[in-house]
């Protein structure tokens, strides 16, 4: 594919603003998308022909389908959508807020989910496209502190699993990137925290002061990444998922073995349960 039309959300830092960068880079045209367009002011300006700045809040059901109907007006086509939009939240399940709860899901699952909705037949119709799913790490596996932000990746995930079965007899790719450490404002202002109980202070407490310390010395390059993900959309087999940085690929490693050891050890008992 080349002189691709890319719809990204959640563009004006992190990996977005890469994707969106990498994309320029191969020669492409990128809508960039975020809740405060005054963000994208500078990046859209330095590329005056190529870029096309929109306001987007991805909780707005509505917004993305005026989105996506301005995007098909002005270049006749979306190649590439990439659901980037998000934040980080720390809280165990006891502390984390239904309100949060609900919050995180609009942004990562419910969001995403509408914008692919309104997307696919216009894919569908040219019988090519791709949807990127900005997932996590935490959306393989969970620990402590990050069950509520690791529930929606796992739903997202979960969607896209079956989307990409769906949607590949008409020439469209799913690829759900799953990310480790990353030098983006993850850690920093866009982390939110619930209202800590002291219970969980030996459970919890550790990624409450460490996550935020982190904040500008992760392992990952965000330009690294960008370039990773543009690879696999050109591969000839992309994969369904793509880990991403050395903490990632030790961590979910770890958890594919921890997994398969619990299985074998009752695997008997899970065989058991037919009737004679």
């Amino acid at each position: 594919m080349t002189d691709r039309v890319w719809l990204i959300t959640g563009a004006s830092s992190g990996f977005g603003q890469a994707i969106a960068e990498a994309a320029l880079a191969d020669g492409d045209t990128v809508v960039a998308t975020a809740r405060r367009p005054e963000a994208l002011k500078e990046f859209a300006g330095a590329h005056p022909d190529r870029v096309l700045a929109l306001p987007l809040d991805v909780t707005d059901t509505a917004a993305i389908a005026a989105v996506v109907a301005e995007v098909q007006r002005r270049y006749g086509r979306i190649d590439v959508v990439v659901n980037n939009a998000g934040r980080g939240h720390i809280g165990a399940a006891e502390e984390a807020t239904e309100a949060e709860l609900r919050g995180l899901m609009d942004l990562h699952f419910f969001g995403p989910a509408a914008l692919t909705r309104a997307v696919l037949p216009l894919m569908r119709q040219r019988g090519t496209g791709a949807i990127v799913q900005m997932s996590s790490m935490g959306g393989r596996f969970s620990f402590p502190g990050v069950g509520a932000y690791s529930a929606t990746k796992f739903a997202l995930e979960g969607l896209s699993q079956a989307l990409a079965q769906e949607v590949a007899p008409f020439g469209i790719k799913v690829l759900i990137v799953e990310p480790g450490a990353f030098r983006t404002s993850f850690a920093g202002g866009a982390l939110t925290h619930s209202p800590a109980i002291d219970a969980y202070q030996d459970t919890v407490g550790t990624i409450r002061s460490a996550l935020p310390n982190s904040d500008g010395t992760q392992p990952g390059d965000p330009a690294k990444a960008a370039a990773a993900i543009l690879a696999a959309l050109d591969a000839d087999q992309t994969p369904l998922r793509l880990p991403l940085g050395t903490d990632a690929a030790d961590a979910i490693l770890a958890d594919l073995d921890r997994s398969q050891q619990e299985f074998r050890t009752w695997e008997n008992v899970t065989r058991g349960t037919d009737f004679d």
